[in-house]
């Protein structure tokens, strides 16, 4: 009777043959992608009015830049003959007004949508723990600490700037800009019922001016801290965080709890 060699399967092969996977993708690889878990974070709502909200600031802070400071529009045409400034204020109430409804909407959604949806309005000033967690994060943006922590929502460094820098400075910019707006408006009109009482409580028109251009240089630095946080994070943590924007999905790169 000839021997028969006993096959015993590989376990490394069997696991790739079964995971389908094309290229040269090994064992490791596999454990890698069983370890990648993701946690559906920011719902629809949330994800477009982000993106929406971030176009609205862009344009306000260009055209609000020109109003500021006009551009000479007599090299372009004659006065009679062009409507430059014209076309910058409309550009900038129009996104003004795109802010204003976008910020009610994502006002709502957080009493409607899940609980990651309420982080921008509410900050757990009295949890403890809340507290010595914004400590760790500032020494990890500071290069601190040797390894940052795994959140699903925003970390609470980022969770307290967003509501100090979005939350109540975009109430404050949306504020100060339809007092403005109610000038033009005139007495009687919708703007100045509701938000004309401002100017006189400041001081002056003068002065709400200045108080919203400097909303605006406030609102422009958060923004580029903003931007190089999401991409040192997405490139530093053990978490997605560009992409989750985009897809909803908080990716994280292993299984450890903590």
């Amino acid at each position: 009777m000839a021997n028969q060699s006993i096959h015993t399967p590989n376990p490394d092969v069997e696991v790739l043959r079964s995971a389908r996977l094309t290229g040269d993708a090994t064992a490791d690889d596999i454990e890698s992608i069983r370890k990648r878990t993701s946690v559906y974070v920011y719902e629809v709502p949330v994800r477009l009015w982000h993106w929406v909200n971030a176009l609205a600031i862009m344009v306000l802070c260009i055209t609000g830049w020109f109003i500021g400071s006009p551009p000479p529009s007599m090299q372009i045409a004659e006065a009679t003959h062009q409507f430059v400034f014209g076309y910058i204020r409309f550009a900038h109430f129009a996104a003004g007004m795109i802010l204003t409804f976008g910020f009610l909407g994502r006002f709502y959604w957080s009493f409607v949508g899940n609980h990651h949806a309420r982080q921008l309005f509410r900050l757990p000033l009295l949890n403890k723990h809340w507290w010595s967690e914004i400590w760790f994060e500032v020494r990890w943006y500071l290069f601190l600490e040797r390894e940052p922590k795994k959140y699903v929502g925003h970390n609470p460094l980022a969770q307290a700037a967003m509501f100090f820098f979005m939350t109540l400075g975009i109430t404050f910019m949306i504020v100060t800009g339809f007092a403005l707006y109610a000038e033009g408006a005139g007495q009687g009109s919708l703007p100045d019922t509701l938000f004309g009482w401002l100017i006189p409580l400041v001081g002056n028109s003068q002065t709400v001016h200045s108080l919203h251009h400097l909303g605006m240089w406030s609102i422009v630095i958060f923004v580029i801290i903003h931007i190089y946080v999401a991409i040192r994070e997405d490139i530093m943590s053990r978490q997605s965080m560009v992409s989750t924007m985009i897809s909803g999905h908080r990716t994280f790169k292993d299984d450890r709890p903590e």
